[in-house]
């Protein structure tokens, strides 16, 4: 007999199988042999009570032995002498993509600007230990993209895009967690995340595609109306050119990319997006709080996670991103840049929690706040959003001129104070004491401070001056949207040319990016028939 059961359990009922067991056997009367095996099928945490409780999905089998497998895996072809298609970044977009070109009998040919996922990871920690940034070779550039040194979050609400369930089997496949397929917010963690992709690029690599590093795509081929493939620059100087219809899923950080798209009339337009700074906490304050007690997590519950979001001002204000029990780590791509970024390892232990805080800025805010920039914007250029973004992150790093970042405790900020005293923190470049709400444009900087004070009273005790912000947050998405056909996917006016993903403006995530990934790959194999 194989029956399954919706339960609310107590924390140590949920996370320990030989509890759960006897659970299951005490509840139904029977004998603890029958029981020959339970399978978790869905966990989420409902801490909205003083008594924290788990609701679970789990399935037993009774005088019978689990049979089916945990996941459908995926059956990739060979694809050598098949017709090809080139793939122009290898973030989650790109990598899905390129997987299911496989699957549908395209060779892929994917051109990543920066090094692979384990080489990138000497250069980001130039970026920690030396404050050096390689302009091809960091948080946001290299296989794996920006989502390769994150959380690994996989909770998406892009369910209606595609198939999530699908996204998350193709992770487990290439060595992640099942555990993925059973919480309702999955993680992969930052430490595990490189060996998946590995295994991701062998699959690609062992059904006769290609994947080349540190080949910077400089332009696309486009003969008429129709985009027919790239010209690329090696490691070495060399230009290749590459023939074929053509997925640009660059990440939102290449600039490069879209200033070539500007001045070449491919059309794009700005993108509102969101900006502010990282707000990181002690971890188990947040736990605390979020668990209602005094005793935080205890030994069963993860770290804590929060979301909050509020309108202010006519504008949301809002957490993005948020890392339990994780570390804020500078995440700029280029000279004379401060970014700051989160990210937590599968654990999920550091003695800290972060999250971006972030203000909604849209394109018709930009012409006020300019007044406290001491420079114009053109906020009719596709590119305005992107020019502020670059404004944001100079004038933090003017600040110390290096990685150091700006910052402020939580209460000092709202009430305008700067601080003589900085907590610790898991930010390692260090950090400098500074008015970050002077240094912050006005209209984010007010109603970041009264978003707090607005947190604070939906949760007390997070309006702390035990947390710190750390400036600035700025990358939340992408500045630009390259403009698609709904129907195709592909380019509104260029054939053959499918902009994908985040940094095409239309996914928010590893996940959605994922499933954009492989919609366009979709379309594009579709066109070839």
């Amino acid at each position: 007999m194989v029956k399954d059961f919706e339960l609310r359990l107590l924390p140590e009922q949920a996370f320990d199988e030989s509890a759960l067991r006897g659970f299951l056997v005490k509840e139904n009367g029977w004998n603890a042999g029958r029981l020959k095996g339970v399978r978790m099928l869905r966990r989420s945490i409902d801490a909205r009570q003083r008594q924290v409780v788990v609701n679970v999905k789990v399935r037993a089998y009774v005088d019978e032995m689990p049979a089916e497998p945990l996941f459908e895996r995926i059956d990739y072809k060979v694809v050598d002498g098949e017709r090809e298609a080139i793939v122009v970044g290898a973030g989650p977009g790109g990598l899905f993509a390129a997987l299911r070109l496989i699957e549908l009998g395209v060779r892929p040919i994917v051109l990543e600007r920066g090094k692979d996922v384990r080489a990138r990871r000497k250069d980001v920690a130039a970026i920690k230990e030396r404050q050096r940034v390689d302009p091809e070779s960091n948080y946001s550039f290299g296989e794996g993209g920006a989502g390769a040194f994150s959380d690994g979050k996989l909770y998406t609400r892009s369910k209606k895009r595609g198939n999530v369930d699908k996204v998350l089997r193709v992770f487990c496949q290439h060595g992640a967690s099942q555990s993925i397929l059973v919480d309702v917010h999955p993680h992969l963690g930052t430490d595990k995340l490189p060996g998946i992709i590995e295994n991701m690029r062998n699959t690609i690599l062992d059904c006769g595609g290609e994947v080349h590093f540190q080949t910077k795509v400089t332009r696309l081929t486009i003969e008429g109306e129709t985009c027919v493939g790239v010209e690329a620059v090696t490691a070495s100087g060399e230009t290749k050119a590459f023939r074929g219809p053509v997925i640009l899923a660059t990440g939102h950080s290449a600039r490069d990319v879209y200033a070539w798209l500007y001045n070449n009339n491919v059309e794009i337009e700005a993108k509102d997006l969101a900006m502010g700074v990282r707000l990181e906490h002690p971890a188990e304050l947040i736990d605390r709080i979020q668990y209602h007690s005094k005793d935080g997590k205890g030994k069963y519950l993860p770290t804590a996670e929060y979301s909050f979001v509020c309108q202010m001002d006519g504008r949301g204000v809002y957490s993005f991103c948020m890392c339990p029990g994780g570390t804020v780590v500078p995440a700029a791509s280029g000279d004379e840049q401060v970014v700051v970024n989160g990210m937590s390892a599968s654990l999920r232990n550091s003695p800290w929690s972060n999250s971006g805080m972030v203000v909604e800025v849209r394109r018709e805010d930009l012409a006020g706040m300019t007044k406290s920039m001491g420079r114009a914007l053109d906020v009719d250029n596709p590119l305005c959003m992107m020019h502020f973004q670059e404004w944001m992150e100079r004038n933090a790093w003017l600040q110390t001129r290096s990685q150091v970042a700006p910052a402020q405790r939580m209460v000092d900020f709202v009430q305008g104070k700067i601080s003589g005293t900085l907590p610790r923190s898991s930010y390692t470049p260090g950090l400098l004491s500074a008015p970050l709400h002077f240094l912050l444009p006005k209209p984010i900087s007010g109603r970041l401070a009264k978003g707090f004070q607005r947190f604070g009273q939906m949760s007390r005790g997070f309006l702390t001056n035990e947390a710190l912000m750390i400036g600035v947050e700025t990358r939340t998405s992408s500045p630009v949207r390259i403009v698609r056909d709904g129907q195709t996917l592909q380019h509104v006016r260029i054939k053959g040319l499918y902009p994908c993903g985040e940094g095409a403006g239309y996914a928010g995530g590893i996940v959605s990016a994922a499933i954009d990934g492989e919609r366009c790959a979709e379309m594009l194999s579709a066109s070839l028939q």
